[in-house]
């Protein structure tokens, strides 16, 4: 069977589509229907680092701030996370999880341990590993290949 490595891309696509179906089952099956894949990946940063600003919070999963701003505001909403301003500075403004996002997360990890058990399955640790070293590459491929950028104008 030949390779065909323009497919990279589409197959990296599925298994996003495919992890986010996943997540967001399961998320309903556990009782958080109104949620998310995204709304998870927040939660997990915000219990890494107990406290963010919204730029924070968008640079960790890396997506605008406007769309960060729409998915916290909803959790917000859904009272799993809370937001107060900042001691030093009244004009920032700083996430945190509230108990119940706490319980939140606590379940999260669980989900989130049974998908990479599951994505993981057919795989050597040294596997997974070499996996992780190619997709950073990949990633940080595009990260200094903007899409304005010269190599581009030539399309």
């Amino acid at each position: 069977m030949k390779s065909n490595y323009s497919d990279i891309l589409s197959i990296i696509s599925k298994i996003h589509s495919d992890a986010a179906s996943f997540l967001k089952i399961q998320l309903k099956n556990k009782g958080y229907p109104e949620l998310v894949s995204s709304h998870g990946n927040i939660l997990f940063q915000l219990s890494q680092n107990h406290q963010m600003t919204m730029t924070q919070i968008a640079a960790a999963v890396h997506r605008d701030k406007s769309t960060t701003t729409v998915l916290v505001n909803k959790l917000i909403k859904e009272g799993y996370v809370e937001s107060y301003n900042s001691e030093k500075d009244s004009r920032i403004k700083k996430i945190k999880l509230s108990a119940k996002g706490e319980e939140l997360s606590s379940n999260m990890k669980k989900i989130s341990k049974s998908l990479q058990d599951c994505y993981y399955r057919n795989f050597s640790e040294e596997e997974i590993k070499q996996l992780y070293t190619l997709l950073k590459k990949l990633s940080d491929s595009f990260d200094s290949c903007p899409a304005d950028s010269d190599v581009f104008k030539t399309l």
